[in-house]
């Protein structure tokens, strides 16, 4: 297989094939789980070590934004120019440059959804037949790219393909070397709750106004890597991002009375805000509870009427990978600090008067929770502020996220809508962490996006509350999906566009894997320790699936490929059938055995039924002297067999094996009579190596729990036995007791009906008698 395959990205075809190719042999019932991974990851180098940490020579490109953007409200129009500075830290040369272009998601002409397949619906209405007729014209949605120069000014030629632009430098852009160029461009916002969509805006019929999401708004830079170049992936709407790291400049000029959420911090707002607000915001930045910047009346007397006036708000973000923002007259606006490890962290919420009655009272303290707590499994968080934004949906960007939770009309609200707001701010939240500071590429791996950050999010909602109703991450919510027919299941390692169910594969199952592996498999303290240092390494870098998987790896000091390729690259499922179950006590009054007697057969010595080519013609060739033909003392008895001079009786024969036994005292009587045995057989039916967890009831009620590494199944993957020893005497045996390794059936994994026990002989043996003396000819004669 081709180098360049190995190093490309893991979809799922490429990573099935590879492993199917390197089973040493796919027949065998036993090590084929166990193989190594290394011959599906890309084979390291000075960029990405076998370690997993970034190799010595490790880089990755920059791209610093200066934008100017309006919003004109009446026309649902946003209207942009920006200057990009391209860093070209990469050891190659570069003829051109990529930029994404998500906003041509909603153009009929300039978007990328030609993969999705429609059907005849059995009722049609006339905005179904007009979305219809609309894409057989130009909707005129989309990016409209208006100018592209260089620097100076000069025009720059540039090609779009669907969502991607393709930008043709002047001149070679060197290693080293750095490019200026800038972008005019201008579109029509839309209604996301009715096209759909990441970014756009709602209107709220009741007053009038509008509430925008501005976000993928502005052309930006694809991410050009050392493991696959360019990604320019097409963004179909699921598929989320790959970015570049780098420094921005956001100026944004909205009605007067609107209030701006953005990426980064607010470089002016003594100029935006009122004296009494700019009062609110100093006092919010040593509170112990959330402080109203923008108070709910203040919110109410804004949307009553509308501004023709403009206000411009500048916001600066550092070392972030995207840029995104909100504004609404009708933004009610709290915030509060949170300390981590030394860092004040403004924790904040934006939300209108539908959202009050949750928002206000939960909002930013789960902000702030989720911060401190992601912090701690994994690295300090270092931007300066995390934004909640109540815009009934659920989306993430750097510092800031969109979340919904919206009370009834009267204020209350419901638990399951009160959980539902809390897991996913934790959630978008979150993703400040997996993937805008550890930056993985989430339109090749959605996994690595959205399932470390379920999985953190998973211990987020148990440290908030330990009775919060989780519904990703804890193993025996994963079954229903696990148990489906594997026709209609796919490996994690699967595309993002190839994810036929996106929730149970891209969210829940890798961080119900993950948890399994914290608490399972490696337990919380190496795991923890391990996890964190995958985040400290790859912190505002590019990883890959290998990079963590070696990570994880290399800091727990388990080899868990057997776990990366059951989990992530297969669709086997844990199913642990408890077979039998023997039971045994011991005989200590039995009579002394006399001896061992074996039979063995002799086999005939080996000889090639067939002579091969190269022995034909080795005999033809006479030039050749063979050594048994030169020197007749190296001929022995195999080498007259094979040529028929001599022959062998391949009768049994026994041998007798004498071992020193003596009768038990009494003490030794009494510490077997203390003792049970028993022998149970395990089967493996869902084909997933995972460990075994045996939980004993005995005759008093008591229970014990034992725990057997997956590498039981290291010998036999399919069927293995094994021998346990108690004090007590069993009642009842069950697999799985905790639900902690995602079993699809629990009806084998319990016995009851304890068979009444069998008996063994007991004897004390002498340990440092001679093995004894074999006895008996052999009657083949023996080569000399």
């Amino acid at each position: 297989m081709k180098k360049s395959l190995l190093v490309a990205c893991f979809s799922f075809f490429a990573a099935a094939t590879m492993a199917q190719n390197i089973q040493n042999n796919p027949g065998s019932n036993h090590g084929n789980k166990f193989e190594a991974l290394g011959t599906i990851l890309p084979t390291p180098n000075e960029y990405r070590t076998a370690s997993g940490a970034p190799g010595p020579k490790y880089w990755q490109q920059r791209a610093d934004y200066d934008i100017r953007a309006e919003l004109d409200e009446e026309n649902l129009r946003l209207t942009g120019s920006e200057t990009i500075t391209y860093f070209n830290n990469s050891p190659d040369p570069l003829t051109y440059l990529w930029l994404q272009l998500d906003e041509n998601q909603h153009s009929s002409v300039n978007n990328a959804n030609y993969q999705n397949s429609t059907t005849m619906p059995e009722v049609f209405t006339d905005r179904g037949l007009a979305r219809l007729e609309e894409g057989n014209t130009d909707n005129k949605l989309g990016h409209q790219i208006t100018k592209v120069t260089d620097a100076l000014g000069k025009p720059l030629k540039y090609t779009i393909n669907k969502t991607m632009m393709r930008l043709e430098l002047p001149a070679v852009l060197k290693p080293g070397q750095r490019f200026v160029f800038k972008i005019d461009w201008h579109y029509t916002i839309t209604d996301r709750m009715s096209r759909g969509g990441r970014g756009g805006y709602e209107l709220f019929p009741e007053d009038g106004n509008y509430l925008f999401t501005i976000t993928q708004w502005y052309p930006r830079l694809c991410v050009y890597s050392d493991f696959q170049g360019w990604q320019h992936n097409q963004f179909t709407g699921r598929g989320e991002f790959a970015l570049t790291f780098g420094n921005f400049k956001v100026q944004m000029t909205v009605p007067a009375d609107h209030v701006v959420g953005s990426t980064g911090e607010c470089q002016n707002y003594a100029q935006v805000l009122t004296p009494a607000q700019l009062g609110r915001w100093q006092k919010a930045q040593t509170s112990r509870e959330p402080v109203e910047v923008v108070t709910l009346e203040e919110a109410k007397a804004a949307e009553s009427k509308k501004s023709k006036a403009k206000k411009t708000w500048i916001y600066k973000a550092d070392n972030v990978r995207d840029f995104a923002w909100t504004s609404s007259r009708k933004f009610v606006w709290d915030a509060v600090p949170q300390n981590v490890q030394g860092k004040k962290i403004m924790c904040m919420s934006y939300y209108g008067k539908e959202a009050y009655g949750l928002y206000r009272k939960f909002s930013s303290k789960a902000v702030a929770h989720t911060v401190k707590t992601y912090s701690d499994f994994t690295i300090p968080y270092p931007y300066p502020v995390a934004i909640s934004v109540e815009a009934s949906n659920g989306m993430e960007y750097p510092m800031i996220c969109f979340n919904f939770g919206r009370t009834e009309k009267d204020g209350t609200y419901s638990e399951g809508t009160k959980n539902g707001m809390l897991g996913v701010i934790i959630h978008e939240v979150g993703h400040n962490f997996f993937p805008m500071i550890i930056n993985s590429d989430e339109r090749q791996w959605t996994w690595m996006d959205e399932g470390l950050n379920t999985f953190v999010e998973y211990l987020t909602e148990e440290l908030w509350d330990n009775k919060f109703p989780s519904k990703r991450g804890p193993a025996y919510s994963i079954t229903d999906y696990m148990k489906l027919p594997k026709d209609e299941l796919e490996p994690i390692m699967t595309n993002s566009e190839n994810i036929a169910r996106f929730g149970p594969n891209a969210y829940a199952k890798p961080a119900t894997g993950l948890n399994i592996l914290r608490e399972t498999v490696v337990g919380r303290e190496l795991f923890d320790y391990a996890f964190k240092e995958y985040a400290r390494r790859w912190a505002f870098k590019h990883p890959t699936p290998a990079d963590l998987f070696r990570t994880m790896n290399d800091a727990t000091g388990e080899n868990l490929d057997w776990f990366w390729r059951g989990w992530f690259y297969s669709t086997d499922a844990c199913d642990i059938s408890l077979d039998s179950v023997k039971y045994a006590r011991a005989d200590t009054d039995a009579a002394l055995p006399n001896g061992r007697t074996m039979t063995r057969r002799i086999e005939k010595p080996l000889v090639n039924e067939f002579e091969d080519i190269s022995k034909v013609r080795n005999r033809e060739d006479k030039k050749i002297q063979f050594y048994t033909d030169r020197d007749t003392a190296a001929r022995d008895f195999y080498w007259r067999y094979a040529r028929g001079l001599a022959s062998v009786d391949t009768s049994t024969y026994s041998t007798t094996m004498q071992v020193p036994y003596e009768q038990l005292d009494a003490a030794g009587k009494q510490q077997f009579a203390n003792k049970h045995f028993y022998e149970l057989s395990f089967s493996n039916k869902g084909g997933l190596v995972m460990p075994i967890i045996v939980e004993w009831t005995f005759k008093d009620g008591s229970k014990q729990v034992d725990r057997i590494p997956a590498q039981i199944w290291r010998g036999n993957e399919k069927q293995v036995v094994k021998f346990f020893m108690k004090d007590k005497e069993v009642t009842a045996i069950r697999l799985d007791p905790m639900r902690e390794t995602a079993d699809i059936d629990e009806s084998n994994n319990t016995w009851g009906q304890i068979p009444a026990p069998s008996r063994f002989r007991a004897y004390k043996q002498k340990l440092n008698a001679a093995r004894g003396q074999s006895q008996g000819v052999n009657p083949m004669q023996r080569a000399k």
